[in-house]
């Protein structure tokens, strides 16, 4: 199966962007309002032209997060009980990414 398009301003091969592109800056988020994949927030903000809407935790069951490094498609809760590694192929993912949680999933986890 192909990998997913990841929308984003300077996305590298693993999903890093121009804003975030430090070695574990390697997911990418399926948007709950357009159903894309987007490096990042800011990415969104700037390429997409609507608001992100948040994913309803009735919905963390579906494929939402993208592992840059193997091309995974993981679910909301199999990403925030990863322990901030791919469960597919053990790259580590930043764990500087829990402070932006509640911008893509809804709080009260």
């Amino acid at each position: 199966m192909p990998r997913p398009e990841v929308r984003g301003v300077g996305v590298d091969a693993e999903t890093r962007c121009a804003h975030y592109n430090k070695p574990t800056d390697i997911i990418a988020i399926r948007m709950k309002c357009c159903g894309v994949y987007y490096a990042c927030k800011d990415c969104h903000e700037a390429l997409a032209g609507h608001a992100i809407a948040v994913w309803p935790r009735a919905e963390w069951d579906r494929h939402a997060v993208l592992c840059g490094a193997c091309g995974g498609e993981l679910t909301i809760r199999e990403y925030l009980a990863s322990g901030y590694r791919c469960p597919a192929c053990g790259a580590a993912f930043n764990p500087g990414c829990r402070n932006h949680y509640h911008l893509y999933f809804e709080s009260g986890q």
